[in-house]
């Protein structure tokens, strides 16, 4: 059959046509002018290239999911003594003098979520450590479990984990599985299925609920939450996967950090997961958290739940103002620097005011696209006055961030634009010294590990491998 080139002509016209209205729609949609400019011009100029990658990666608001947030989270504030706030404020009951009102009320706004007093926090440092302390709770279980991983592998670690669900619900304790359906690309149906036949209820997080995510490969998921009996909960960056536990080359050892949560701040974790669920099914699952007795650490947490459902960039703006809270020592550890230029100014005033500002990234590469612009960004951050340290036993993929040695912060969240604006994070910020000086310890020993870099680096560097980082750079919007 012979093509008919009479027909080439109107094609093109509706291609271009379309690719005007995906320009108009990304001008009026997109949240940065760096995005906004980016692909209307690719999307005017380059239709035929252009047109369908925008198709899944071009929104960057979940449409929505907002409506169902607002929603629940009168029934969480209500619930978590929200209104008595600035009463408590002003009795001297709150870290005020640790970290300062205006930062904790602030970030509390953000996270829509309190800060609550009389938790107890440890940090499980690596896979093994957090894994263990895991699967031993879910096995004390006695009413329910929820489990949500943003990538789960059938693998040993996964299977292990399917097991002591299935056997949780043997022995009359409900089980709650989300996961995500693009980070789980590669899950066999017959593990959700086997789960499912032991009884545990399974559902992925997925963006198709409107019409207008459907095609989407942004907006997702990308917290860690377990939450036993609403007294015990865990956040922090490891997946289910034995490349978790150090057990998969090249990138092994794996350097990963999770904490366990004891206390009334479980309950607001436990909220978050509540979010994620009621979005996907449209209920609640049957698992309200009980009340919790306080306990003796008495550690002040907030835990800050963000994702592109928010009103405004919360993750990007609870980085910067943790970053302009410290007074001595910022120390950072991220897999990923990819800074937009409200958090790389808010680094670059620390630098300025005399802070001792410290990010480690990895030495080792996972994902070639964004090391090479992690690369250059570090090196930005070097002629700013920012010290940036290579790990290098292995890759290091853990969120943390030391304030002074009053506060930390651990959680999902990267330093890249993908954690600031496209996906579902959690993060929880402890106020205690007892635990910022744990934090500390930890970071200096991975600190021993790590090799501090200069600008000798980037300068030494080949002529086609600057290009590369330059060339990488350009993608900063998605990576």
């Amino acid at each position: 059959m012979q093509f008919d080139w009479s027909q080439l002509g109107p094609l093109l016209a509706i291609i271009h046509l379309l690719g005007i209205a995906a320009a108009c729609h990304a001008i009026l949609n997109t949240r940065t002018s760096q995005g906004a400019i980016a692909w209307a011009v690719s999307l005017a100029t380059m239709p035929y290239l252009t047109l369908i990658p925008y198709l899944f990666l071009g929104r960057s608001k979940f449409a929505g999911y907002a409506d169902a947030r607002r929603l629940r989270n009168a029934t969480l504030r209500s619930r978590a003594r929200a209104p008595e706030w600035d009463e408590l404020l002003s009795t001297g009951e709150w870290p005020v003098e640790e970290l300062g009102a205006r930062v904790i009320q602030t970030m509390a706004q953000l996270g829509g979520m309190p800060i609550v007093p009389g938790n107890s926090v440890r940090t499980l440092v690596n896979g093994e450590a957090t894994f263990s302390a895991i699967f031993e709770a879910i096995e004390q279980a006695h009413h329910y479990v929820v489990v949500q991983f943003f990538i789960v592998h059938a693998d040993t670690l996964g299977e292990m984990l399917k097991d002591t669900l299935i056997q949780c619900v043997a022995r009359g304790v409900r089980a709650f599985f989300l996961y995500d359906s693009i980070g789980c690309f590669d899950l066999p149906a017959s593990y959700v299925n086997a789960l499912r036949a032991g009884g545990v209820v399974v559902h992925p997080f997925s963006t198709r609920r409107h019409f207008v995510n459907r095609f989407q490969l942004n907006f997702r998921n990308h917290r860690k939450i377990v939450v036993v009996d609403g007294e015990r909960a865990f956040v922090g960056g490891h997946n289910v996967g034995v490349e978790y536990l150090g057990a998969k080359p090249p990138l092994s050892p794996w350097r990963d950090t999770h904490i366990e949560v004891r206390g009334p701040a479980v309950a607001n974790i436990q909220f978050a997961f509540t979010e994620d669920w009621y979005w996907v099914t449209q209920e609640l699952p049957d698992c309200e958290p009980p009340p919790v007795a306080p306990c003796d650490d008495n550690m002040f947490c907030l835990v800050m739940p963000t994702g592109p459902a928010d009103r405004q960039e919360t993750c990007s703006l609870i980085f910067v103002e943790a970053i302009n809270a410290a007074r001595q020592r910022l120390w950072i550890t991220t897999p990923y620097l990819v800074l937009d230029e409200a958090v790389f100014s808010a680094l670059r005033l620390a630098v300025l005011r005399g802070v001792d500002v410290r990010i480690m990234i990895p030495g080792r590469r996972d994902h070639y696209v964004v090391f090479e612009a992690s690369t250059l960004y570090a090196f930005d951050a070097i002629r700013a006055g920012i010290r940036i340290f290579r790990y290098q036993p292995g890759f290091l993929h853990q969120k943390v961030l030391l304030i002074d040695d009053v506060a930390a912060v651990v959680g999902s969240a990267n330093l890249d634009n993908r954690s600031f604006r496209l996906n579902f994070e959690i993060m929880v910020l402890t106020v205690h010294r007892g635990f910022a000086a744990e934090v500390e310890t930890m970071l200096l020993r991975d600190f021993e590990q790590a090799v501090e870099i200069d600008r000798t680096e980037y300068r030494d560097a080949r002529a086609w491998r600057k290009m590369t980082m330059h060339l990488a750079r350009l993608f900063a919007p998605i990576l």
